[in-house]
């Protein structure tokens, strides 16, 4: 099997975001486990979706029964002209689609244990008690992992049995922790300080290793060590009397050990559960939930199959005898029964709810990836959720709201009614990107019916268009749309789905900014109902906060991060908004580290990635503005650009190195392979040498310090042999010379170029502390006429009519570009400088180009919970107390819900006022109309006035001014100061006021949103 699983290929085009999240051990053990769903509704179909997106070995799937109309609530892979069909079989060819590496096969048999053996892992969707019992039996004592699962309406379970001993490789996911050492005692204890006191991150428990160490040598060659925690920056280790003494340096490394999972098969199980709890505030569900899912399943063994009918008094009331009866009969304390509770259980019971689906199908995909794999932690061993609040706040109580009507969303209306039905169908909304979480949403949308009806309507925006790395998790789109744009591929597909959403979904490709707000203009968000963010970036976030601030509409954000998921609910009124609470700032490498001092791997990375940016696309950039504009230069002292470091550039690119021929090229990148892993490391050992000291006495080359050792450039090396072929295939593409890939032919010019000798020099200032005070060129101080001779070398823009260079912009997901096989060339061999560990070509493509990791499983997740938040919305739920932030991690696995931060109030005179409050005035007023208005009506004197970033009044301005300004039209005096015409899309503008209240002290107060016009 190990020799089989090494030889798995592993398409990183295609699942280099989920290599990120499950590293490559954990594919390639997916890659040969086969996974058996049966069921084909709509958790099944979400399940299969993740999984064979994921990249298992294959999918095979059961579920003989004909497709129904009430599936396509949620099945997305059904039609109409499917009904009456085997789910399994219209079903397979669609999900064999999404991914050409795994097949998927439909069970022509029923899952006895002889076909059981094939597979894995074996799901249960939709099946009895009695089915899950049987099925269980055979995986339990064979070692196959088990997965029952189901949603009933608002209500969903999962039951894992991995077997009895299931060994978990990682439980968490998260990198290895590291850490520099400041000393090590030598006692029975063994007591570790972390340098500079740094927070170690450790926990009782963990194990670590050790490397580097000077003096305690004993400790780099020593078996993993159990840690125990004595503080922040302190942990013990053991015994190390014995040892040597320690003198200095060294390095921990945290070592994952395996965890094993015990688990028990079901029929024990159901006795004596064990509950992973989903939401803290409904810490009494989960027993209840565990008779309720047992009492349904009695329930249709006694009506052969069916489920209770919708909202149906007899039915209902069976089923909570039933609950009662398992109650009674439980060994020890009884459950504590909520009556409500299980009615609601009963009333929608045959809902088939595509949020529901969407969130256990996002779940459970990840349960089947952690059984192939051993990675994470698994959930032991039931999970019950519900998301009852989502039901309407008015609820119909007529039998007959809920009856199917031989309509595509009976299984919703099952749940809801018809008249929420028709509701949502008369949704404004505005979907702000289609990516990962835009796509699943959209399908959420079409399976719901949102925006189809007469007076709905969903706008979708994004500027994108399709990548090859999209397809892992996009599950829209198919290797066919790569290139196209996002919003027009996954409107055709949701189209496809659900024929009502034609017409109704509109496309746009415009970003969401400053510069678009005469397309999202006033008239379109007053048409709102809300707004949903599908973004990846925070600028993008805080806009749309900003804009469904000012109009006063729900905001739905959320955002995955690998196996970790959060969403957060801004209603108008109620709560904060996004932008009320911000992430710490990432931090910042230091520059001196950078430069000179690195002892990470992400310190070279970033290195590197500098490099790229600083030899094949700012010189480019440079020398095209000094050829097209005639002032380029005289313009940087007041830009406060360095002239000196321009000017040498400028001379390098557009004279001294300027190559005619490719062999320039190498010659070039030769050179600059001498300069940065030879010459430069030679000039800073010279600087300070080996055995240099501090001011204290202390070894300079201590601490976080490694002291480097030049390269010499060998051409067998392949290593130093992809630096020079990367560098000078980039820079001949500056200068539109064509690309050289023979290998061989580039090192022998290599091997011929002439590089000069190298003598150190003194007096050259390098940076040792990051708050040092560098000499200050930044405004071209220094050597005037050397700036001055240089400017002279350089060509006249004259003499160079129409010549341009190509500037280079960093494209990390194109792997015949050249940029990653520089920038992890470079990297490497800085690394190789500073005896780093290197990193491979996948992980360097994660730090440089600042990837976020990704996973189908998580998305599918995420989305089904904002759509059930969205459904509150809908629903009017008016309390802040309905609603939930969340927080997940699949990985451990970790839910977490909390109500959403209230709005902060503050006041003046006695008028309370929240950021959803502003002023109101309608009307172009004159200046002294609007100062009057706010001093009578509310007691306000204006000191201030501005608008946007114009000043349109203040009480220290000149009395003249003053006077001009009092008569004018604020519409005039805003054009006026602005210097621009108001837009004739801008119906409002808003105007902040610096007052005094009539106490005659400085408050704060709304802003105004001034009417101009109707």
């Amino acid at each position: 099997m190990a020799s089989s699983i090494a030889e798995q290929q592993i398409d990183e085009g295609l699942y280099s975001r989920q290599l990120y999240v499950l590293g490559r051990e954990a594919m390639q053990k997916m890659s040969a486990s086969n996974v058996l769903i049966v069921g084909l509704q709509g958790l099944g179909v979400e399940i299969a979706k993740n999984v064979v997106l994921a990249g298992v070995k294959s999918v095979t799937l059961y579920d003989p029964e004909p497709a129904t109309i009430a599936d396509l609530s949620s099945q997305f892979f059904l039609t109409e002209a499917d009904i009456g069909q085997p789910r399994a079989t219209v079903t397979a060819p669609r999900l064999a689609e999404l991914n050409q590496y795994v097949p998927v096969h439909v069970l022509g048999e029923s899952p006895t244990p002889d076909v059981l053996e094939r597979f894995s892992v074996v799901v249960l969707t939709g099946a009895t008690l009695e089915q899950q019992l049987e099925i269980n039996r055979f995986t339990h004592s064979n070692k196959r992992a088990f997965i029952a699962a189901d949603t009933y309406g608002l209500f969903g379970h999962v039951f894992c049995d991995f077997g009895p001993a299931f060994a978990v490789t990682d439980t968490n996911g998260e990198e290895p922790i590291e850490g520099m050492i400041a000393a090590i005692s030598k006692d029975k204890e063994g007591l570790v300080t972390s340098l500079d006191e740094t927070r170690h991150g450790l926990e009782d428990g963990d194990y670590v290793t050790f490397n580097e160490i000077q003096g305690m040598t004993e400790l780099n060659q020593c078996e993993p060590r159990p840690v125990k925690v004595t503080g922040p920056y302190t942990f013990t280790i053991g015994d190390t009397s014995n040892f040597s003494d320690y003198i200095r340096g060294g390095n921990f490394q945290q070592v994952k050990q395996p965890k094993l999972f015990q688990f028990k098969p079901l029929e024990e199980s159901l006795r004596e559960p064990e509950f992973l709890i989903s939401d803290f505030a409904k810490f009494d569900r989960p027993s209840q939930l565990h008779l309720a899912f047992q009492a349904l399943s009695l329930f249709r063994q006694a009506h052969e199959g069916a489920l209770p009918r919708p909202h149906h008094e007899g039915d209902t009331q069976e089923f909570i005898e039933l609950v009662k009866e398992l109650n009674d009969n439980t060994k020890g304390e009884p459950v504590e029964l909520s009556d409500d509770l299980l009615r609601k259980f009963a009333y929608g019971a045959r809902g088939q709810l595509s949020p529901m689906t969407a969130l256990f199908g996002g779940i459970v995909g990840q349960e089947v990836l952690k059984a192939c794999s051993g990675k994470f932690s698994p959930i032991f061993q039931h999970l019950y959720f519900d998301s009852l609040e989502s039901l309407p706040v008015d609820m119909p109580t007529a039998e007959e709201e809920y009856q199917p009507s031989n309509s595509r969303y009976d299984g919703q209306v099952a749940v809801f009614g018809k008249t929420f039905q028709e509701k949502l169908a008369n949704q404004r909304q505005f979907l702000v990107g289609a990516g990962a979480i835009g796509c699943e949403m959209l399908k959420n949308w079409a399976m719901m019916g949102l925006g189809t009806g007469p007076q709905g309507r969903i706008d979708v925006t994004d500027m994108d268009t399709i990548e090859k790395s999209n397809l892992n998790r996009q599950f829209l789109f198919r290797p066919k749309d790569v290139g196209q744009l996002k919003s027009e591929t996954a409107i055709r597909a949701v189209s496809v789905m659900n024929p009502a959403t034609t017409g109704k979904i509109i496309g746009h490709q415009d970003r969401v900014g400053p510069e678009t707000e005469n397309v999202y203009n006033d008239n379109f968000f007053e048409a709102l109902d809300g707004v949903t963010n599908a973004l990846d970036n925070v600028e993008a976030r805080k806009y749309m906060d900003r804009r469904c601030v000012y109009y006063r509409k729900p905001l739905l954000e959320s955002g995955t991060l690998g196996t970790k998921g959060n969403i957060q609910v801004v209603l108008p009124f109620l709560t904060e908004s996004y932008s009320s609470s911000q992430d710490p700032p990432e931090k910042t490498i230091p520059v001196c580290t950078l430069h000179n001092f690195p002892n990470q791997i992400a310190h070279t990375i970033q290195w590197a990635r500098d490099r790229f940016e600083g030899l094949f696309r700012q010189p480019a950039e440079s020398a095209n503005l000094y050829l097209t504009q005639p002032d380029f230069l005289e313009s940087l002292s007041k830009q406060g650009v360095n002239r000196l470091e321009t000017a040498q550039n400028l001379y390098e690119f557009l004279v001294e190195q300027k190559p005619r021929y490719f062999e320039e090229c190498v010659q070039w990148a030769r050179l600059k392979f001498e300069k940065y892993f030879n010459n430069d490391i030679q000039q800073l050992l010279f600087n300070f040498p080996l055995d240099a000291v501090t001011s204290s006495g202390q070894p300079f080359w201590s601490g976080p310090k490694r002291p480097p050792t030049p390269i010499t450039f060998d051409p067998q090396n392949q290593l130093h042999m992809d630096f020079v072929m990367a560098a000078a295939n980039l820079y001949a593409e500056i200068y539109g010379l064509n690309a050289v890939r023979d290998r061989e032919a580039i090192r022998q010019l290599a091997v011929n170029c002439q590089v000069p000798s190298f003598t150190p020099r003194r007096g050259v200032k390098i940076q040792v502390q990051e708050n040092e005070n560098q000499q200050d060129n930044s405004a071209g101080v220094g050597d005037d006429h050397q700036v001055e001779d240089l400017i002279a070398k350089l060509p006249a823009p004259s003499t160079m009519p129409g010549y341009r260079l190509h500037p280079i912009d960093f494209e990390k997901d194109d792997d015949t570009n050249f940029h990653m096989d520089f920038i992890t060339a470079a990297s490497n061999l800085r690394a190789s400088n500073y005896s780093i560990t290197h990193a491979d070509h996948l992980k360097t493509k994660f730090i440089a180009g600042k990837i976020i990791p990704a996973i189908a499983t998580t998305t599918a997740l995420v989305t089904g919970l904002v759509c059930l938040e969205l459904l509150k919305i809908v629903g009017g739920h008016k309390k802040i107390e309905d609603y939930k932030n969340g927080f997940i991690n699949l990985a451990l696995p970790f839910f977490g819900f909390s109500e959403p931060i209230q709005m902060p109030v503050m006041k003046y005179h006695d008028v309370e006022f929240s950021l959803w409050d502003r002023f109101d005035v309608k009307g172009d007023l004159t200046l002294k109309e609007f100062m009057d208005y706010f001093q009578d009506k509310h007691e306000l004197e204006i000191t201030m006035l501005s608008c946007g970033v114009s000043m349109i009044y203040s009480f220290f301005m000149p009395k003249k001014k003053l006077e001009e300004r009092m008569p004018m039209k604020m519409s005039k005096l805003i054009e006026l100061v602005s210097k621009k015409p108001i837009p004739p899309h801008v119906k409002a503008v808003v105007v902040e006021m610096c007052v005094n209240d009539r106490e005659g002290e400085d408050v704060e107060v709304p802003y105004v949103r001034l009417v101009l016009r109707d």
